[in-house]
């Protein structure tokens, strides 16, 4: 028999109504949870929520900060003297009852050249940060670091950023005389005038609060940074100075009613203040597609079952390892479309409803999006096959059932919600098939970005490809240990063997029948 004829047999076989049903029902789920989060979800904003700004790569980026600035041409430079940085954290832990004093590591006061005051657009920065010393950063996902120094009047810092064409160079100094280039960029496609200036920006507080059996939430406060500034000095500028919010700003109690955001000169002393941040937005729909896709837990259940029971059921016949084979590969491909079906569905559906909502949503790249549906249709495939491969190798399906549930559905379901300590789960999806799902991650881990990295919000320790990698081996495995099953013994067989072992005659076997008699051959 070739084998399109044996995978047409054994889908015939395999498609039962109770079988086709199951993943039918773990499609539809998968859909309807979709959906029924989705709709629950609405925005909070007054108005309109403010949109994610887009970098010219697509990536979201974070771009809000104050910014005091004048026209720049092709050729030109800002010098300053930075004398004092500081700023305000509202309602810490662990009382979150007081307004205090001070920066976070990632607070960032400096000088930048950018192309206008468009959110997005290209840039480059000289800046001190709250605990990181000097950095050069540009286009939002490049950062160098300079000296680990910080800032005071008794310890000034000099900054400079020269503009050659498309070439940005930033240099720092202790006296305003030796100078020390940090780093140096190119940004193609600069217009003939920029904006080049002096800003402040300051990320939110970020602390991670425990809950369940020692999982983490985060809670992110208002903080806003200041920076004092003299000696500036330009070349090649032209117009005067402006003073602007790069985003939205001045809409938080304690800046409506203590130190509004800003820019403010006296006697040739600059004082900047500001709140948000430059940079990468790590959790490039993270959050989406992890509120999307939260009934994928109980389709995977299902899938699990269904497959066990599948490879429970050939140890009763006496199938040769092609059988089983094209079999596993009926299981993985029915799995696989119902998965691309339903997460294909869910997934894009579901974004449409939340933007329709108001909901702010982070873009997703068109890559990530297909690699996310592709994957999990992939993963819930895979995981199919492995259950089976348990069920043919262990000939019961409980045993199966509970073995997949335990290495699969199980460090999936507890690492996914904030229930487990965040070491505990990211071993969980270093060791266990589990591991596969890292192929929906949409999260990035950047050093100049705190966020809270763990499976819980979003991102899995190993990459994407490392998982489906870690899932393959044990499917492999599984499928491995199927195959090179000894085929069950049917039934009487024993009872022939048995006579052969203690001398019956073949001529009267043992029958099991009341009355039979055996003769004993002399």
């Amino acid at each position: 028999m070739s084998t399109t004829e044996l995978l047409r047999r054994e889908w015939i076989a395999f498609r039962r109504p109770g079988r086709l049903i199951a993943l039918a029902a773990a499609a539809l789920t998968v859909i309807a949870v979709g959906l029924l989060v989705t709709f629950a979800i609405h925005s909070s904003c007054e108005g309109p929520c403010p949109t994610t700004p887009v970098a010219g790569d697509g990536s979201a980026v974070s771009d809000t900060f104050w910014f005091l600035h004048r026209d720049l041409g092709r050729e030109g430079s800002i010098t300053v003297r930075m004398t004092s940085m500081t700023g305000t954290i509202t309602y810490p832990p662990p009382n979150h009852d007081q307004i205090v004093s001070g920066l976070v590591p990632w607070a960032k006061v400096g000088v930048i050249v950018k192309d206008g005051v468009r959110q997005g657009s290209r840039y480059a920065a000289l800046m001190m940060t709250g605990s990181h010393g000097v950095r050069f950063q540009y286009d939002y996902k490049h950062d160098v670091a300079g000296s680990a120094v910080g800032v005071s009047q008794r310890s000034p810092r000099w900054l400079r950023l020269s503009c050659s064409g498309d070439t940005i160079t930033g240099a720092e100094s202790a006296d305003g005389k030796q100078w020390h280039t940090v780093a140096a960029a190119t940004l193609d496609g600069l217009p003939d005038t920029v904006q080049v200036g002096v800003f402040a920006t300051s990320p939110g507080d970020l602390t991670l609060r425990k809950i369940g059996l020692g999982g983490t939430i985060e809670e992110v406060r208002f903080t806003q940074a200041v920076g004092v500034f003299d000696n500036v000095a330009v070349e090649g500028v032209t117009g005067t100075w402006d003073s602007d919010s790069v985003g939205q700003m001045n809409h938080t109690d304690w800046e409506k009613d203590h130190n509004a955001s800003g820019a403010v000169e006296k006697d040739g002393v600059i004082t900047v203040s500001g709140t948000g941040d430059i940079g990468p937005v790590s959790d490039e729909g993270a959050r989406t597609v992890e509120n999307i896709l939260f009934g994928l837990t109980v389709a995977l259940i299902t899938v699990l079952i269904t497959a066990a029971r599948y490879g429970a059921r050939t140890t009763h016949e006496t199938a040769a390892p092609r059988v089983i084979a094209a079999r596993a590969a009926i299981v993985g491909a029915a799995t696989f479309v119902a998965g691309l079906v339903a997460v294909g569905v869910v997934l894009p559906v579901g974004i449409a409803i939340l933007k329709g909502n108001g909901t702010p949503v982070q873009p997703m790249p068109a890559l990530t999006g297909a690699r996310v549906i592709v994957g999990l249709a992939a993963v819930l495939a895979l995981c199919a096959v492995f259950t089976y491969g348990l069920g043919v190798w262990l000939r019961r399906g409980w045993a199966a059932i509970l073995i997949g549930l335990s290495l699969v559905a199980m460090p999936y379901a507890v690492t996914v919600v904030p229930l487990l300590p965040d070491a505990v789960s990211e071993w969980l999806l270093r060791l266990s098939p589990a591991a596969g799902f890292a192929v929906r991650q949409t999260m990035v881990e950047y050093p100049q970005v705190t966020a809270h990295y763990a499976p819980s919000a979003g991102y899995f320790p190993l990459p994407w490809w490392a998982g489906l990698a870690l899932l393959c081996a044990y499917t492999a495995v599984a499928v491995r240990m199927a195959l090179g099953r000894k085929p069950a013994a049917r039934p009487g067989a024993w009872g022939r063997r048995a006579g052969r072992q203690f001398g019956l005659s073949k001529r009267a076997p043992l029958t099991g029948r009341r009355g039979s008699a055996a003769v004993v051959e002399e």
